[in-house]
C-alpha cells in the first residue's frame, strides 16, 4: 500500500458531533431545576467537579497544540503506509484504546487517539464516525479493568479496600466479555478491504518547537494533576500558550467544558431528589442481578460515575455494582462522560445517531452476556 502525503492541518471545525443541541437541553434542565428547587448561587458552583473541568481544559489546550504542530498528520501518514486493510486499522485503534484506557484513564486515551483518527480520515476514505464510536466503546471496556482506568472504578476501589490486583481480578471476567464482543463485532462487521487514500496535497510541516512545548506541558500538567496542583498547572499551560502560541487557544472546545459543567449541575440535582433516594431505598437492589441491572439502568440517566456514588449506600455487592456501572457506560451517550468527549473531539455531523446505532445493541449484548456470566 502506497503512502500518502498529509493534508495541511485543518482549521477548527464546528463541533457538531457532541451536539450543541445537548448544551441547550442541559441549559433548559438547569433552568427547570432552578425554578422548581431554587438554591443559592454558590450551591450551583459547588455542584460542579472543578477538578474534572480543569483537567479537561488543560488537556484540550494541549491537544490543540499537538494537532497544530503537524505531528498527528505525519503519524497518520506513516500509519496508513504500514496498514494493509481497513479491518487491521480498526483492530489496531480499538486495541490501543482499550490498553491505554486501562493505564492512563479513558479520557486521556481519547485525547490521544481521537484527534489522530480524525486526521487519518483527512488522508484516506475512512468511516470516521464508526471508528470514533468503536474507540469510545473500547475505552469504556478497557478502562473498567483497573482501579485507575476511570473515575467510578477509583471511587469504588477506595470504598472497597481491595488491593489493586484483587480489583483487577474481580473486573477481569466482565471486561473480557465486553472486549470479546467488541473485537467480534469488528472482525465480522468491518470488511477487510484496502484503504483508499485521498489525493495527496502539500504536507503540513511539522513544527518541532510547538510539538516539544505541547509534550513538555503534557508531562508537567499530568504531574500537577497527580500532586493536586490544578490551578498552578492550568496557569502554566494557558500562560505558555498565550505568550508563545496564542492561536492554539482559539481551537479549544469551550462548549464541551460548558456541557460537562452543566451535566454535573443537572445530574447531581437529579440524584439529590428525595423521590430518587426513596425509590432506590425501597427497591430490592442490594445484591446480585438486581444490583447489576440497577447500576446499568441508573447509568443511562445520570451517567456511570454519579450512578456509582448514588447507588453505593443501597448496593452491598461490589462486583455487581462495579460491573453494572462499567457496562452502563454503553447505551445512551450520557452513560459515560467518555462517550461525549469522543464525539466532541471528533467533530462529527450526526455523531449522536451513529453512536446510538452501535452503542445500544452493544449494551444489550454485553449486558446480557455479563449477566449470564455472573449467574453461571
Amino acid at each position: 500500500m502506497n503512502s500518502s502525503r498529509a493534508e495541511p492541518t485543518p482549521e477548527a471545525a464546528p463541533h457538531e458531533g457532541g451536539g450543541n443541541g445537548l448544551l441547550w437541553v442541559l441549559i433548559a434542565a438547569a433552568v427547570l431545576f432552578a425554578l422548581v428547587r431554587p438554591r443559592a448561587p454558590m450551591d450551583y458552583i459547588r455542584l460542579v467537579d472543578w477538578q474534572t473541568i480543569g483537567a479537561l481544559a488543560g488537556l484540550l489546550a494541549i491537544t490543540q497544540g499537538v494537532e497544530r504542530s503537524g505531528m498527528l498528520q505525519a503519524a497518520a501518514a506513516r500509519l496508513l503506509a504500514r496498514t494493509d486493510d481497513l479491518r487491521s486499522l480498526v483492530l489496531l485503534l480499538a486495541a490501543s484504546a482499550a490498553v491505554l484506557s486501562a493505564l492512563v484513564t479513558n479520557d486521556v486515551s481519547l485525547f490521544l487517539l481521537v484527534p489522530l483518527t480524525r486526521v487519518l480520515a483527512t488522508q484516506a476514505h475512512l468511516p470516521l464516525a464508526r471508528l470514533v464510536v468503536i474507540e469510545a466503546l473500547a475505552v469504556n471496556a478497557g478502562s473498567a479493568l483497573t482501579p485507575i482506568g476511570n473515575p467510578q472504578n477509583l471511587f469504588l476501589w477506595h470504598r472497597s479496600g481491595e488491593s489493586f490486583l484483587s480489583f483487577v481480578a474481580m473486573m477481569g471476567p466482565t471486561v473480557g466479555v465486553m472486549l470479546f464482543w467488541l473485537f467480534t463485532a469488528i472482525w465480522f462487521g468491518v470488511p477487510r478491504i484496502p484503504i483508499a487514500l485521498k489525493p495527496s496535497s502539500e504536507a503540513a510541516p511539522v513544527q518541532p518547537r510547538l510539538l516539544a512545548l505541547s509534550g513538555l506541558l503534557f508531562v508537567g500538567f499530568v504531574i500537577a494533576l497527580d500532586r493536586h496542583w490544578l490551578l498552578a498547572g492550568l496557569g502554566v499551560v494557558f500562560g505558555a500558550f498565550l505568550l508563545l502560541r496564542p492561536r492554539v487557544l482559539l481551537g479549544v472546545d469551550w462548549a464541551l467544558l460548558a456541557i460537562i459543567a452543566l451535566m454535573f449541575v443537572d445530574l447531581r440535582q437529579l440524584a439529590e431528589l428525595p423521590a430518587v433516594a426513596t425509590l432506590l431505598g425501597g427497591l430490592p437492589i442490594g445484591e446480585g442481578w438486581r444490583a447489576y441491572l440497577a447500576a446499568i439502568l441508573t447509568s443511562q440517566f445520570i451517567s456511570n460515575v454519579p450512578a456509582a456514588i448514588v447507588l453505593d449506600p443501597f448496593v452491598h455487592d461490589l462486583p455487581a455494582l462495579a460491573a453494572g456501572v462499567s457496562v452502563g457506560g454503553f447505551g445512551c451517550v450520557l452513560g459515560s462522560l467518555a462517550n461525549l468527549i469522543a464525539l466532541r473531539l471528533a467533530k462529527l455531523p450526526n455523531g449522536l445517531r451513529e453512536f446510538h446505532r452501535l452503542s445500544i445493541p452493544f449494551l444489550l449484548v454485553c449486558g446480557a452476556s455479563a449477566l449470564l456470566l455472573r449467574l453461571g
